[in-house]
Parts: structure tokens; C-alpha cells; sequence
């Protein structure tokens, strides 16, 4: 009886000991208004991904980003995923934690999502992935920064809410040119073509499932949606004054073009006076 009795309190004791460190983590995810089919499918697409997403609607842009902080708290939610469109077709990504910060905001670029790749991967819905970051996370302190955030984001915590306790899926954060490139991986255990086949640590496999996004980062605020600027990035150039600079390029060449018309119409000028000069000093001679 005192054997069961201690091996009783035991598992309570290892029961209250887990619920002490229970990873609780809700992500509220939402866009502003102007956002295009493609940017708004790739939102549905980390909602189907993440089970832990709570997805709200459109906010407008109007109000100042920290209404964010309150939507959050009513959506019992400790982080948040914004898209903010500018221009509807300029699109922002901002992840932050709620209330208190960091904030991070990313200029989203090549964006292609599930429907559109058709890869052959597949994966359970609601099943929890395998986070799996670049070696180069590790190398400045804001990139560590960002690694924690997106573990915090991306990462479904066990028994989180419509999530299953299954693992068949990573998502791969890479860093290469300056930015940080997002893809989602299935896990293959089995050859499809034998699926009797003893399964062994080399047969396993990753196929893209998708979607697709590059992160540029562009600045690093210390509280939520506000605060002081913890990092920014230097070569972060925005996508106006690429416009800018690719209309100047357009302006230039139509001018070099609309002046070598005029020269050559100038120069046809001279060619038929001096022909008609000419034509003139033989009729009186």
C-alpha cells in the first residue's frame, strides 16, 4: 500500500510539475485592407498549416498598429502575424509578441503558396512540425533574435488547440542573400513504389509541400508595434525607390530614343536641301 500510495503521489507530483511548464502559445493572425487574392491565400495557408493560428478579421488601416495589442488580448493570444498592404501590391509582414514585444517587421517577396505550386507533398492537418534553422541564426545576435520568435510563432506547442500528435512535416528557415527564405517539407518514411519495405533512417525523405516567401528583414522595434529600434537593416531598400529607379531607367532610354528620332529627321532635313540645292544650280546651268 505505501509502495502504491508513493508511486501515486509521484505521478501527481510529475502531473503539477508539467502543468507548471505548459507551453501556451496562441498566434493571432489578421491582414489590413487592400490585400490581394495571392497575399490572402497565403495567409489561409499558415492558418491551414499552424493549428495554433486564430485567424481575425481585416483591420483598417486608420487606426494605429497598437490596437493590434488589444485585439490580441480579447483573442487570448500571446503573439501575433499582421500583412499590411501598402499600395496593394507592397506586401508587410509583422510578427511580434504581445504585449510587451519584440516586434519584427519583413518585406515579403516572392510569395508563392500551395495552389499555386501543386507540389506532390502532403501532410496531416493539424499535425505539429519540426522547426529547422540555418546555421547562420546563430551568427548575430538580431538573427537570434528572430530564430526565437519564429520558434515561438511557428513552433505548435504540444496539445495546443485543433493540433494532432503527429509529426510529419518541417519547416526549413535558410538564410541566403541577406534574407530568410520559408519552405514547408513532408516527411517520407516509406518508398511509395514498396511500402512493405522495412523502413531505415536513410530511406527517409523530405517533398515540398509549400507555400513559398522570402523575409527581408527591415527593422526590429523593442516593444510591440512601437518602442525603440533594436536593429535596422542597412540594405533594406524599399520597393518605391526600386520603382523609382526602374522608371528613371524607362525615361532615360524613351529620351535617347525621341532625340535620336529627331536627329535623324534633322539630318533627312539637310539630305533633301542639299539635293534641292543642287537640283537647282543644274537647271541654270
Amino acid at each position: 500500500f505505501k509502495l502504491a500510495k508513493a508511486t501515486v503521489d509521484n505521478k501527481e507530483k510529475v502531473s503539477t510539475d508539467k502543468k507548471s511548464v505548459k507551453n501556451k502559445q496562441r498566434v493571432l493572425a489578421l491582414s489590413s485592407r487592400g490585400i490581394n487574392y495571392r497575399q490572402r491565400h497565403l495567409l489561409n495557408d499558415l492558418e491551414a498549416l499552424l493549428p495554433h493560428f486564430k485567424k481575425d478579421s481585416k483591420l483598417d488601416t486608420k487606426f494605429k498598429l497598437g490596437v493590434l495589442n488589444e485585439l490580441a488580448e480579447l483573442n487570448n493570444c500571446n503573439n501575433c502575424v499582421f500583412f499590411e498592404v501598402r499600395k496593394r501590391q507592397d506586401l508587410y509582414m509583422w510578427t511580434n509578441k504581445t504585449p510587451n514585444g519584440p516586434s519584427i517587421k519583413f518585406h515579403v517577396q516572392n510569395i508563392h503558396t500551395m495552389d499555386e505550386l501543386k507540389m506532390t507533398g502532403n501532410c496531416l492537418k493539424g499535425s505539429r512540425p519540426i522547426l529547422s534553422f540555418d546555421k547562420n541564426f546563430e551568427s548575430e545576435p538580431h538573427l537570434t533574435l528572430i530564430k526565437e520568435v519564429f520558434t515561438h510563432i511557428f513552433g505548435v506547442p504540444k496539445g495546443a488547440r485543433r493540433s494532432k500528435p503527429f509529426i510529419d512535416h518541417v519547416i526549413s528557415f535558410t538564410i541566403a542573400d541577406n534574407r530568410i527564405w520559408f519552405r514547408n517539407f513532408q516527411i517520407v518514411e516509406k518508398d511509395p513504389r514498396d511500402p512493405n519495405k522495412k523502413v531505415n533512417d536513410k530511406d527517409v525523405s523530405l517533398v515540398e509541400i509549400g507555400p513559398r516567401f522570402v523575409l527581408n528583414v527591415i527593422r526590429i522595434f523593442e516593444g510591440s508595434f512601437c518602442g525603440a529600434t533594436v536593429y535596422a537593416n542597412p540594405e533594406f531598400i524599399t520597393p518605391n525607390q526600386i520603382r523609382h529607379s526602374v522608371d528613371i531607367q524607362k525615361a532615360a532610354r524613351y529620351n535617347k530614343r525621341k532625340i535620336a528620332q529627331r536627329e535623324r529627321q534633322l539630318k533627312i532635313a539637310n539630305i533633301n536641301m542639299s539635293e534641292d540645292s543642287a537640283n537647282e544650280n543644274n537647271g541654270d546651268d
